[in-house]
């Protein structure tokens, strides 16, 4: 369950929740279960966050810091993931549909992306299965 207070802040503006970050780097934010639908998180510093089983569907997250985040079971359902960096993420059984991911880099992300580090990868994967 995702912890109010980490949540209040998130949603209020996420220049407000960088500094907080800042002056908290101790703190593993707890948003576990939280309910992000088509949020605008762009540049949002989620780094090492609990986001296990969120609702992120159509929210954007272009630019945001997920490396090290706990994405397992998360809804990312057409979600915008450009330029974020999802280094050592665990994305085991999230929901992928749709999911932009331009230029974001994925080094060492587990889950569905396990053994691919680059977008391109992805896409010339798509490219071995439709010819195969």
């Amino acid at each position: 369950m995702a912890n109010r207070k980490h949540l209040a802040l998130l949603r209020q503006d996420v220049a407000a929740w960088n500094v907080w970050r800042r002056t908290n780097p101790r703190v593993r934010p707890s948003l576990s279960g939280a309910s992000l639908f088509g949020a605008t998180l762009c540049g949002a510093d989620l780094r090492d966050a609990d986001l296990r089983g969120a609702d992120l569907s159509y929210a954007n997250l272009c630019g945001a810091d997920l490396s090290d985040a706990n994405l397992r079971g998360a809804d990312l359902f057409w979600a915008s993931l450009g330029d974020a960096d999802l280094t050592q993420a665990n994305l085991s059984y999230a929901d992928l549909r749709g999911t932009g991911l331009s230029e974001a880099d994925l080094t060492g992300s587990v889950g569905w992306f396990a053994g691919m580090n680059q977008p391109k990868s992805v896409e010339s994967q798509r490219t071995s299965v439709s010819r195969g």
